[in-house]
């Protein structure tokens, strides 16, 4: 599917239920592309480290496999994209979530006169199960170790989250790459649907 975007910038959300692999493909996007990786995940884990009052608050929700309030991502995520201005495009990975917030993002990328793209990672739900559990072992997370709560995660992920995929579908602003197979080979489907950007 072919999609335009502002020249000068690639803005991406790297979308997939947990599991799909977007922090391992956001990597290969970034060196080929130069860009600056946002991960709302690696944003909560800074906060719950530093053991401030908003990574308590996000602990509590991530721990019981729901979604942090909107408020709160929005501003997180703001702030990130200020602190590294002159970028070439940003990676939004594992934001947005809700449609609200894919519209907080398209209109803070308007103010910026940019706008962005979503790709999503499409892997079925066993797959996704086989992985988290696979990456419990090592991830020291307890949301990868427990079933209940990855089947949580998932269902979240398909009532809150999909509709997502469907509003920039609908604006003609998002592209589907099979996310099974070996590392290597999503890679390249990735990099083919961000070259005819």
């Amino acid at each position: 599917m072919e999609f335009s975007i502002n020249d000068t910038m690639i803005n991406l959300i790297l979308f997939g239920p947990p599991g799909s692999g977007k922090g391992t493909q956001s990597d290969f996007l970034v060196e080929k592309y130069n860009l600056h990786h946002i991960s709302t995940g690696d944003m909560f884990r800074s906060e719950i480290g530093g053991k401030t009052e908003l990574g308590l608050l996000a602990k509590s929700y991530m721990n019981k496999g729901e979604l942090v309030p909107d408020e709160v991502t929005i501003s997180m995520l703001k702030k990130r994209v200020e602190d590294n201005p002159g970028v070439q495009g940003y990676i939004f990975d594992g934001f947005p979530r809700t449609v609200p917030q894919a519209e907080a993002l398209d209109r803070m990328l308007e103010e910026m006169g940019q706008s962005v793209n979503l790709v999503e990672l499409k892997v079925g739900d066993d797959e996704l199960r086989r992985r988290l559990l696979e990456r419990g072992k090592t991830s020291g997370r307890a949301d990868d170790t427990n079933v209940d709560t990855i089947n949580n995660r998932i269902q979240v992920y398909k009532d809150n989250t999909i509709p997502v995929a469907t509003y920039y579908d609908s604006h003609g602003k998002a592209a589907f790459v099979e996310g099974e197979g070996a590392i290597e080979e999503v890679t390249n489907r990735l990099f083919n649907v961000v070259d005819s950007l």
